[in-house]
């Protein structure tokens, strides 16, 4: 097995660069040339730019504006970081040790760096603020759901800890407040077919064999709301959202389902009411039962008067 290549340049705003293989043969005689093909989203000057201020480099170190074209050579750099809005709210940390860093990730931030979001995710923030340059993520959490998320501090240990959650052995569960309906049977298991095409923002439930389940759970109402309790069996995208919309109660704060509605990045008012509560599972390292429940509170649930009032 081949030892994974070191990048040669440390971390920037706690991002690691960018590694990019050269491929074993093409028409570029120089690194520039391939480059300006390989990124058509960058702007060919800015390539140059960063290549003569020594921005891109290989294991040899910065690379001249006319370095030529080395075929499955490798080559590292940072992107430019995109105007981000900032997220407003701080991550409570819930439990550190060596090994592991469970957090309460706020509403509106991202797990991890994607598309419009890069520094302003959950990832890049506790490496810089905790000096963590080697933390990674167990599992993800959508960027508009609160909660518990649970990342690596050791490089080592990131297998272990990350097939937990691919082999579907850490027990989840999910607090949700959405409105009371006094004539749905509660608790049920809800299974369906759900699919989320490459694109396209919503996921959506078809026909077919099911392949999404999870349990609802009726935890207590008042004043017409209802606070629920999910575990899902399987983690499909958007899956705790759309078992409930197909139940007749979509959750407080959702802008997907059942109807799409565009939101400002910006708009911090109406978070989706869908906290992350409880992660457990037996350690796979030390062996011992772990458990770890979030210490949030759903807002529309305390004060649903101030909330609705963001409406």
């Amino acid at each position: 097995m081949r030892r994974k290549l070191r990048p040669p340049l440390p971390q920037r705003y706690g991002l690691d660069p960018v590694r990019m293989r050269m491929p074993a043969q093409g028409p570029w005689a120089t690194v520039h040339e391939h480059l300006v093909e390989r990124l058509p989203r960058v702007d060919p000057e800015r390539i140059g730019q960063m290549l003569a201020e020594g921005r891109i480099v290989d294991q040899n170190g910065p690379l001249a504006p006319t370095a030529p074209f080395v075929p499955n050579s490798f080559v590292w750099f940072h992107r430019d970081l995109p105007v981000e809005t900032e997220v407003p709210f701080e991550i409570g940390v819930v439990h550190r040790d060596e090994d592991l860093l469970v957090v309460d990730k706020p509403h509106f931030l991202a797990t991890i760096p994607r598309g419009q979001h890069i520094a302003q995710t959950a990832l890049v923030r506790l490496r810089q603020e905790l000096d963590l340059p080697d933390l990674s993520p167990a599992h993800r959490l959508d960027r508009v759901t609160a909660g518990l998320v649970m990342f690596v501090v050791r490089r080592e240990r990131r297998g272990a800890y990350q097939n937990l959650f691919r082999d579907r052995l850490v027990h989840k569960e999910y607090e949700a407040i959405a409105r009371y309906d006094p004539e749905l049977d509660l608790p049920r298991v809800v299974r369906s077919r759900i699919v989320k095409e490459r694109g396209v923002i919503t996921a959506q439930e078809l026909p077919g064999e099911p392949n999404a389940e999870s349990r609802v759970e009726l935890m207590e109402h008042r004043d017409g709301l209802g606070r629920y309790r999910l575990l899902p069996a399987t983690g499909r995208t958007h899956q705790l959202r759309l078992h409930m919309s197909g139940l007749g109660l979509p959750i407080l704060g959702d802008d997907f389902y059942p109807v799409l509605t565009e939101k400002p990045l910006d708009d911090f008012t109406r978070p989706l009411q869908l906290l992350a509560k409880v992660l457990a599972f037996t350690d796979p390292v030390s062996g011992r039962p772990r458990r770890f429940e979030s210490r949030a509170v759903l807002r529309s649930w305390t004060d649903y008067a101030g909330w609705a009032a963001d409406r």
